[in-house]
């Protein structure tokens, strides 16, 4: 079987977000859980708790997204440094 980007639930505390999601998304969601409690032998029983490593996977892996980033803090790190 072929590793999952995510490798399980970090111990950090919760934060509460609302979202609304598709049947479809969900139920992917759901069965992501199911797969990744599998193979870390952690179970996760709220799904939804993947959304956020999801999300932060996703931005760390796009590199439109970090080109964008860095483009974006040249100019604020040559004000830094002349202050």
């Amino acid at each position: 079987m072929a590793k999952l980007k995510l490798t399980g639930l970090p111990d950090s505390k919760p934060v509460k977000v609302s979202l609304e999601l598709p049947a479809q998304v969900h139920r992917g969601l759901v069965e992501y859980a199911e797969v990744l409690g599998h193979e870390t032998g952690q179970a996760i029983g709220d799904a939804t708790l993947l959304i956020p490593l999801m999300i932060e996977r996703f931005m760390a892996t796009d590199r439109a997204f970090a080109k964008a980033r860095q483009m974006n803090r040249r100019p604020q790190e040559k004000l830094v440094r002349a202050e």
